[in-house]
Parts: C-alpha cells; structure tokens; sequence
C-alpha cells in the first residue's frame, strides 16, 4: 500500500509539472505585423476570439503561391474590440506562444497580449 502511495503521488506531481510546462509556460514571444483579416467571437462552451492576420510576402506550397497568415487567440475582451473595430488595419501585435492550446484560451497556441501599433486604413 506504501508503495501504491508513493508511485501515485510522484504521478501527480510529473503529470502536474507536464501540464504546467505544456499549456501555462510561455514558449516564446515576439510580434507579428500584417492586415488583420478577420476576428471572431466563437465557441461551443467555452467563447473565445479568434482571428487571422494576413503577413506581407508569399510561399510556394505544393506548386502553388500562397500568403503568410497568422492564425491567433486573444484573451483580452479590450484588445479583441480595438482589433474587431479596425479589422483590414495594419498591426503589429504582440504575442505569446504557448505548447499547447487551452479551450477557455482558444484554438491556437500563439495568443495576442497586446497591440504594438495600428496604421488605420481610411475608408
């Protein structure tokens, strides 16, 4: 029984530390400029923002020429108004990157903390 004990704390405490490191440690940082394409509010259970940035430059995939895009969360409710209200501005944004995506944080591992700066475009 001692022994069940001992090898089902120390389980807790690797599945604890692996889930700290995969879903709350932040990977990496950085910022990611282009034209916001779109942000959305979704979600079955758990409404998260969602959006999509359109980079400058273009790749060769599979024989074809497609667009840099960066896929995104964001947590902020102020942040996702500002980005919603000015959709097809240019931005730079802020990131964090985690391992692994949480369903309350969003669908995608990179989540926008902030706006750098935003070049509006005139309508």
């Amino acid at each position: 029984m001692r022994f069940f004990s001992k090898f089902l704390l120390i389980l807790l405490v690797v599945l604890a530390v692996g889930g700290y490191f995969r879903y709350y440690w932040v990977f990496g940082t950085g910022v990611k400029s282009g034209e916001l394409n779109y942000l959305v509010h979704k979600g079955v259970l758990f409404k998260t923002y969602e959006g999509k940035m359109i980079q400058t430059g273009i790749r060769s995939q599979n024989g074809s020429l497609q667009s840099f895009e960066f896929l995104f969360s964001v947590e902020d409710e102020a942040i996702a108004n500002q980005l919603m209200v000015n959709s097809g501005s240019q931005f730079n944004l802020h990131y964090q990157e985690y391992l692994g995506a949480l369903p309350w944080r969003g669908h995608s591992a990179y989540v926008v903390d902030s706006i750098i700066s935003m070049d509006a475009v005139h309508r």
